[in-house]
C-alpha cells in the first residue's frame, strides 16, 4: 500500500504531498547526477501541518517523510514515491530510517535543550543521500526560547534538511516560523471515512466501527481505541452518565471527583508501564549493581529521571482529563441539537434517552451556557488551574 493510505479523508493536502515528494525526487536525482536542479519545484525546506485533534496531522508528516525517503526502482519508470514497500518507506514509517527524526513529548512542553539537539541534527548531511527530515509532531509546545532556536534553523536550513511541523493551528506557532514554513491545512475525516479505515485496515466490526466513528466525530485515534478497548468505553460511558447527576451539590462533587480520579488512574497505568523500565534502564546505564547501591555522583540523574516521569503523569493526567472534557462537549451539543430541531446525526446515540431528558428539561440558553462552562473548565486546565477546583466549578455551573 502508499504512504497515503493512512491519510484518511484528506484527497487535497494528499494531492500537494505528492507533487512535492515528486518534485523532491527530481531535485535528488539531478543533484546526483551532477545536472542543474529544475527550476520550477513543489518542495520547500519547512512545512508546517495543521488540524484539529484526530484529523491526521502526525499521519500526514511521517508519510510525507516516507515518500521522500523513497527508493523505489518504479520511479525510474515514472511511478511516484511514496510506495510504501521498499526500504526506504517501510524504515520511515516504522521509525528506523536513519535519517528521519520523529520527535514527540510526552510532557507539558519542550524546551530549549531538546531543541538544540534537533537543530545541531538538521545541520548533517543525510547519511542515505537523500534528505535529512525532522517531523516535530508537538511544535504547539515548544517553549518561547525553544521556538526562538529554531527560528534560526528554519531561517537559515541546511540544503537537504526537510522541517515537517505539526501544530493544532498557526496561532499556536511563532509568526516568523509560520512565515517560513508552507502551512497545509487538514480537515476533520467524516465519520463514513473513519469508519471505513477501521472496518478496512483494523478489521473492526461495521457496527461497532461506526459507532466509535460517530461518538468521536472523526477522531481516528480516538476511534480506534473505543472500538478497541473496554477500558475506554467504560471511562466514556461515567462521563456521559455526569449531566444527570449533576442537579444537586454533592452529586456534582463526587462526578468531579470520580473524573480527577479517572484521569489518575490513567497516569497511574502509564507509569506503571513505562516508569520501572526506564528507571532499571538507567541503573543499569549508570553502573549499579543488580539489588545494590547506586555509584557516587549518579544522584543528579535520578532526580531528573524522577522530575521527568512527574511531569509526564501530569501530562497524562491532562490528556485524560481534555478527553473526558471533549466526550462532555459532545454531549450537550447533541442536546443542542434536539433542542434547535436540528437533522444532523447524534454523535452520542447510544446514550439518547438521557439527550432527549435533559433536552426537554432545559432550553438552548442553558445548553449553551453549559457548553461554555466545558470550555471554561479546559481553559483552566491550560492555565495550570488545579484540575479538582477547575472540574468542581465546571459542575456546579452545569447545575444552572
Amino acid at each position: 500500500m502508499a504512504v497515503w493510505d493512512d491519510l484518511v479523508g484528506q484527497p487535497r493536502v494528499e494531492e500537494q504531498l505528492a507533487a512535492a515528494a515528486r518534485d523532491a525526487d527530481a531535485l535528488v536525482t539531478a543533484h546526483a547526477a551532477g545536472e542543474a536542479a529544475p527550476d520550477a519545484s513543489k518542495m520547500t525546506h519547512a512545512w508546517l501541518f495543521t488540524g484539529p485533534p484526530g484529523a491526521g496531522r502526525d499521519t500526514a508528516a511521517r508519510a510525507f517523510a516516507a515518500a521522500l525517503q523513497c527508493v523505489s526502482p518504479d520511479r525510474a519508470l515514472g511511478g511516484a514515491p511514496g510506495c510504501g514497500f521498499c526500504d526506504g518507506c517501510h524504515t520511515a514509517l516504522v521509525g528506523t530510517h536513519a535519517d528521519v527524526e520523529v520527535v514527540r513529548t510526552d510532557l507539558l512542553s519542550i524546551g530549549v535543550k531538546e531543541t538544540r539537539d534537533l537543530v545541531r541534527r538538521a545541520q548533517l548531511s543525510p547519511a542515505g543521500g537523500r534528505w535529512q527530515v525532522i517531523v516535530l509532531e508537538d511544535a504547539d509546545r515548544l517553549t518561547e526560547g525553544a521556538a526562538n532556536v529554531l527560528l534560526k534553523a528554519v531561517e537559515e536550513p541546511a540544503p537537504r534538511t526537510v522541517w515537517l511541523l505539526c501544530a493544532p493551528s498557526l496561532e499556536d506557532v511563532l509568526p516568523t516560523i509560520r512565515s517560513r514554513c508552507r502551512h497545509l491545512s487538514l480537515t476533520t475525516p467524516s465519520v463514513e471515512a473513519v469508519a471505513d479505515v477501521l472496518i478496512r485496515r483494523d478489521g473492526i466490526e461495521p457496527e461497532r466501527a461506526h459507532a466509535a466513528a460517530r461518538a468521536t466525530q472523526g477522531h481516528i485515534d480516538r476511534a480506534r481505541r473505543l472500538a478497541t478497548d473496554e477500558r475506554a468505553r467504560a471511562r466514556r460511558a461515567v462521563v456521559l452518565k455526569l449531566p444527570m447527576r449533576v442537579g444537586d451539590v454533592g452529586g456534582g462533587l463526587r462526578a468531579a471527583q470520580e473524573l480527577i480520579d479517572a484521569a489518575a488512574e490513567d497516569a497511574k497505568q502509564v507509569a506503571e508501564e513505562v516508569d520501572v523500565k526506564e528507571t532499571e534502564e538507567l541503573k543499569a546505564a549508570l553502573g549499579a549493581a543488580q539489588g545494590g547501591r547506586m555509584p557516587r555522583g549518579t544522584a543528579g540523574a535520578m532526580k531528573e529521571l524522577e522530575d521527568r516521569q512527574k511531569r509526564r503523569r501530569t501530562r497524562t493526567q491532562r490528556d485524560s482529563l481534555d478527553l473526558a472534557l471533549s466526550d462532555l462537549t459532545g454531549f450537550y451539543r447533541d442536546v443542542l441539537a434536539l433542542q434547535l430541531g436540528a437533522r444532523t446525526a447524534l454523535a452520542n446515540e447510544d446514550v439518547r434517552d438521557s439527550l432527549e431528558q435533559i433536552a426537554r428539561d432545559t432550553t438552548p440558553e442553558r445548553t449553551l451556557r453549559r457548553i461554555e462552562a466545558v470550555l471554561a473548565c479546559r481553559e483552566a486546565l491550560d492555565r495550570n488551574v488545579a484540575p479538582l477546583l477547575a472540574v468542581e466549578a465546571m459542575t456546579m455551573a452545569l447545575r444552572d
